[in-house]
Formats: C-alpha cells, structure tokens, sequence
C-alpha cells in the first residue's frame, strides 16, 4: 500500500487485514465507478435493465449497514434507514434511488461505509475472524465473522461489475482499479 493507492491490500497481511484490504478495495473501486455524476447518470440504464449507479449506491450502502448491525449484532440498522421507509425488500433501494438527489446519495454510501469501518475494526479488537456472529441458521449453528466479510465481498464484486458496465455506457470511464492518487469529487468517501 502507498499513498498513491491506499486501497491496495497488504501484500503479505494476515487473514483479516487481506480480506478487510480486499473488501476497501472493492468499496474504493465500486466508490470510484459511481463518483461525481449528476442526477441523469446516476438514473442511466443500460438495455431492459432497470439497475442504475443510484440503485446500486443505494444498495451497497443499506447492505454495509445491514451487514454491520443485524448480522454482526443482531440489532436493527437505525437512521438513516427508519427514517428512510426501508423495508429490507430487495427491490426498494433500487427503485426510490430514481427520486434521490446525488447528494443524498453519496452520502448515505460514504456514511454507511465509514459505520461498517467503524463496526468492523471494533468486532476485530474483540476476536478473531473465527468468532461467531448474531447471524445463524434455523438449527442455530451461527455463522462465524469470516463468512460475513466473504459475503460482503461477493455482493461488492457482483455489483462493482454491474457499475463497472453502467459507467462505461455513461461517460466511457474503464479501468480494473481508480487511477493512482485517485480522492472521490462527490460525497465525503474517505480512504481506508
């Protein structure tokens, strides 16, 4: 990691430090392929699809939220999201998106990411990734604090893949990771 790129993951880290690096960088790409658009890109559509930059914003940061409280602690997600209408139905953040200003946006995004830092670094100070979460199966058997952050990991490559073809249609904006030294214009999206 340098300060060019400090998203990259450690090269060498251990099992919690490359898959939290992994997972920052992942949110900094995925932050990266949404950043700066106005209200008409963040609504863009590519074909049939009904998925959007503003969908997905949306999306990603009730799941950062999701993630971190009800699974982590099973407690529930709090403001922004009582006081937003969500009901946990999958469709909801994608479609009220459309009427969202971009500033709303961004900062629902960025402010989840920043609590679900905050949860994350916090549960790690209290055990390793073997220890067990709120989160379990009907029997019981609780799923343990690795199995949360591979499940976060899934849902931010399968998403960051979806942005990554929506930006592309938008303004041609490519590229695997943001360019070197890269901060976001939008939002308040801070750096891990």
């Amino acid at each position: 990691m340098t300060d060019d790129y400090p998203w990259e993951p450690p090269l060498a880290g251990t099992e919690a430090e490359q898959l939290v690096g992994a997972l920052n960088r992942l949110r900094t790409t995925f932050r990266f392929k949404a950043d700066d658009l106005d209200a008409a890109g963040l609504n863009a559509r590519l074909g049939v699809s009904t998925l959007t930059l503003g969908g997905l914003l949306k999306h990603l940061a009730a799941m950062e939220d999701y993630y971190s409280t009800t699974k982590l602690h099973g407690v529930p997600m709090g403001d922004p999201w009582e006081s937003t209408g969500w009901t946990g139905d999958d469709d909801w953040e994608f479609e009220s998106a459309a009427t969202d200003a971009p500033e709303t946006l961004y900062s629902l995004y960025d402010g989840a990411v920043d609590r679900a830092r905050s949860r994350l670094a916090d549960a790690l100070t209290r055990g390793d990734l073997g220890q067990p979460i709120h989160a379990a199966r009907a029997d019981g058997t609780h799923a343990n604090l690795r199995r949360l952050l591979c499940d976060l990991l899934e849902e931010y490559g399968r998403h960051t893949g979806h942005a990554d073809l929506l930006r592309e249609a938008i303004d041609g904006r490519t590229g695997e990771d943001p360019p070197p030294a890269w901060r976001a214009k939008s939002g308040s999206y801070r750096m891990p």
